[in-house]
């Protein structure tokens, strides 16, 4: 009895553990399943730390948004590949502002002078100033320098000068010239180095003034980059207004036309190089005639004299007549006779 009983009882077990083990595997797959890898993807369990805390621990390192590992050979953040245009941000292109505007007023002088303060409280100047007083057809032109970034600002402004009859605004983008500038002065500041750094070890005559006058060269050519590009930055800088102020009754100039073009047109042009022609000649000869009279007639009165005293010594002199025997004839003789 005691036999059955123990023999039965191990039967018992080995079923039940065969049975726990059918159903913890199939959860242990959907586990796996729904964790998104397999054991040799999780990482390396510490010894007494439990399958739950791991799992944990390896889902908050993939939320954590840490960047990936750089693959070789793999472009930077916000670099263009090759072949492709350097991508720059809107803010950091270089940019040309040109402004112009027409405005009319009541009194130009405290406009031309409203105009100016304005610039130089926005931070710029006054570039050119011209203006012409004529009561209620005063004129007043003005170029402004201002800041880039206060162009708009500007333009409001100097419209409630008065009433704007025009305005005419236009941008120039030289980001490409920029950065082409830049990088040719970089290199052109490296072969300066080049180039001293050699002369520093020159050891003959010759070869100190070859590598001076090639450090010249480049040092000019150098400086030449460096005023351009502080040209650009002036223009990118500082942006141009022009602004026209005219009185109450002044006329405004009337836009610039097309060039015209036809046979009317180019004898207007022919005629009008003919008259400027015939002005620079009267004015070279008016400008030579005081010469002319001062240095000509004593030089024609002293050739006159001379030609006429030398007419009179070369006048020819008549010879007198020779006396003497005449000359003796020669004797004739007579014709033969003919034969009969």
């Amino acid at each position: 009895m005691t036999g059955r009983r123990t023999t039965g009882g191990r039967a018992a077990a080995v079923l039940a553990g065969a049975a726990l083990a059918a159903v913890l595997v199939p959860l242990a797959g959907c586990s796996s399943s729904d964790n998104g890898g397999t054991a040799a993807d999780a990482p390396a369990r510490g010894p007494g730390q439990p399958e739950a805390a791991q799992n944990d621990a390896a889902e908050k390192d993939a939320g954590a948004g840490a960047p990936p590992a750089a693959q070789p050979g793999a472009q930077p953040a916000g670099t263009a590949q090759p072949g492709q245009p350097a991508r720059v941000a809107p803010e950091d292109r270089s940019i040309i502002y040109i402004g112009s505007m027409t405005v009319r007023v009541e009194k130009v002088d405290k406009a031309a002078n409203d105009a100016a303060a304005l610039a130089n409280r926005l931070g710029g100047f006054v570039g050119g100033d011209n203006r012409s007083n004529k009561d209620d057809r005063s004129e007043a032109r003005l170029i402004l320098r201002i800041p880039a970034g206060q162009f708009s600002a500007a333009l409001t402004a100097l419209a409630e000068l008065g009433t704007e009859e025009g305005r005419e605004v236009s941008t120039q983008d030289v980001t490409e010239q920029v950065v082409d500038v830049d990088a040719r002065i970089a290199t052109a500041q490296a072969s300066v180095d080049r180039v001293r750094a050699l002369l520093a070890r020159a050891q003959t005559i010759g070869e100190i003034v070859q590598l001076e006058a090639e450090v010249s060269r480049r040092e000019a050519e150098l400086e030449s980059l460096k005023a351009r590009k502080r040209k650009l930055a002036d223009q990118t800088s500082l942006s141009t207004v022009t602004v026209i102020l005219l009185g109450p009754d002044a006329v405004a100039s009337p836009p610039d036309d097309e060039p015209e073009t036809g046979f009317i047109a180019g004898l207007k042009a022919g005629w009008r190089a003919f008259v400027t022609s015939m002005e620079v000649l009267l004015t070279v000869v008016g400008a030579l005639l005081p010469w002319f009279v001062a240095l000509g007639i004593p030089v024609w009165v002293l050739v006159y004299v001379l030609r006429r005293n030398g007419a009179r010594r070369g006048a020819p002199v008549a010879a007198p007549p020779v006396s003497g025997p005449p000359a003796p004839r020669e004797p004739v003789s007579a014709p033969p006779a003919r034969d009969a």
